[in-house]
């Protein structure tokens, strides 16, 4: 049986469902998906996308902490957006958060996300 552990943070928001913020199996961890909401009052950030998207990369490098990483550990990333007008958006703020080389990433456009948010982002980090 694998090497499995829960990882918590409360540097990160809540799990708000049946759900952990990760999941480490062995040395690999499975990031839960990140909106923009404030770790500190569970509210969305307010102001641009490129907030949003900060405080959701700002969320993500919380649970990465949390399981001993980095965002630079993380190997997949799997991006959620509401609007295809914010695809530049999105590269110029992961270029304030990653270095290269780049995660692999997948960038998919939805109809909607919880809590109105404009972005998530989910991914798998090895430490």
């Amino acid at each position: 049986m694998p090497n499995r552990a829960i990882i918590k943070t409360d540097t990160a928001p809540a799990a708000a469902g049946t759900y952990s913020q990760a999941v480490k199996v062995n040395n690999t961890v499975y990031l839960s998906g990140q909106i923009g909401l404030d770790p500190e009052n569970q509210q969305m950030v307010s102001g641009s996308f490129a907030d949003e998207a900060r405080q959701v990369f700002r969320n993500l490098g919380a649970v990465c902490e949390a399981a001993d990483g980095s965002l630079s550990h993380i190997v997949k990333l799997n991006l959620y957006i509401t609007d295809s007008n914010n695809f530049a958006a999105v590269n110029e703020v992961m270029m304030e958060f990653f270095q290269e080389p780049y995660p692999a990433r997948a960038t998919v456009v939805v109809k909607e996300l919880p809590l109105g948010a404009q972005f998530e982002a989910e991914g798998v980090m090895v430490p």
